[in-house]
């Protein structure tokens, strides 16, 4: 039991409800912000508990900022956390908020848990992140419920939205004239799915490139099916512009 976890079963203060296994998840990626000068933004404060919890394991230079539709969250200010009030899905109150915010090390959205509260704050708000800063999504279960607008690979869901954000993170690889680089494919480090979490490690990535090390041990040829007629590849081009899967090349 971490530390996180330990303060949330022996809490007796203000509630908290968090799912058992986030608090690994949690410790992976904040433990390196302990004790340090850190700036967080949590959207959702419920009863303010979390707000407390986050004050008690960052330490005393903790910056903690926190969104909530309901007025009355206004009520659990206190020194070292401020609250403004608005919907995450409002684009032009989170455009407003972010010019009130300084540079985010960290962003918890545990807010209402729709998919466009949880799209629309994550296209706003991820670029309030600091390099090397962490977004992470919880609650991300609901892109499976039906109340929510979830449903197994259901367009529109978070899900599917963070599940693109991987072909963004490899688009320097890409030899599709249609699918180029966007923002977050320098912006992005690493994705991490875990159930009910996503989270986006942030880093501004230089123009990536291969080096090769140490001497040959034997003469290595290019594989056979490295080298195909124009014929074949401009069929095999077609059946990946209609993303039909590999006919032509070799399946092992």
């Amino acid at each position: 039991m971490n530390d996180l976890e330990d303060y949330f079963e022996k809490n007796d203060k203000r509630q908290i409800n968090k799912w058992s296994h986030y608090f690994e998840i949690y410790e992976t990626f904040f433990a390196k912000y302990r004790n340090q000068k850190v700036r967080i933004l949590e959207i959702g404060v419920f009863q303010g508990g979390s707000l407390q919890m986050w004050k008690h394991y960052f330490g005393n230079n903790a910056e903690i900022y926190a969104i909530d539709i309901e007025p009355r969250c206004k009520e659990f200010e206190e020194e070292g956390i401020k609250i403004f009030i608005g919907s995450q899905s409002d684009r032009n109150f989170l455009e407003e908020i972010k010019k009130e915010l300084p540079p985010l090390d960290i962003i918890i959205d545990d807010g209402g848990h729709t998919m466009n509260q949880q799209k629309i704050s994550f296209e706003i708000l991820f670029d309030s992140v600091k390099s090397d800063g962490i977004y992470l999504v919880e609650d991300t279960h609901t892109s499976y419920w039906i109340d929510y607008g979830g449903g197994k690979k259901r367009n529109g869901t978070f899900i599917e939205f963070a599940k693109s954000l991987i072909d963004d993170l490899n688009a320097e690889h890409s030899q599709q004239k249609r699918f180029n680089e966007t923002k977050y494919t320098r912006a992005i480090k690493g994705i991490y799915f875990y159930d009910s979490v996503v989270v986006f490690e942030k880093k501004l990535k230089k123009k990536l490139e291969v080096k090769m090390t140490g001497k040959p041990s034997y003469i290595y040829k290019e594989p056979y099916y490295t080298k195909v007629t124009k014929a074949k590849r401009k069929f095999e081009q077609l059946l990946q512009f209609l993303r039909i899967k590999q006919l032509l090349f070799p399946k092992d």
